[in-house]
């Protein structure tokens, strides 16, 4: 069985302020061929699809799409603020390296 992705509170907190969802829009996480490492995630505001996998929070919505989904099994995805910036992350337990920007990663 495989486990959805888990969004930290933190990540809801963030989409909340920046008005995703009072704009139809949800954070969509997918998992696309190419980057440095073989896969790489693509993170952006997009309206749900129908056959997205929709997890919910805080009056918002994370969705995955089905293909995506296998790489994110018991993935983590988080909001991080540092120094050099703030985006969202994702703690992925399927990955076996990752580079150093954290958007590319082989399994």
């Amino acid at each position: 069985m495989q486990l959805p992705p888990k969004v930290t509170d933190r990540a809801f907190a963030r989409l909340a302020e920046i008005g995703a969802g009072d704009q139809g829009q949800a954070l969509r996480v997918a998992v696309e061929g190419g980057g440095c490492s073989g896969f790489q995630y693509d993170i952006k505001l997009d309206t749900p699809a129908k056959d997205d996998v929709i997890l919910e929070g805080q009056g918002q919505k994370v969705v995955v799409d089905s293909i995506s989904l296998p790489f994110l099994t018991g993935a983590t995805i988080d909001f991080t603020e540092e120094l050099i910036g703030a985006r969202f992350t994702i703690d992925n337990p399927n990955a076996s390296s990752s580079c150093g920007c954290g958007t590319s990663f082989s399994m």
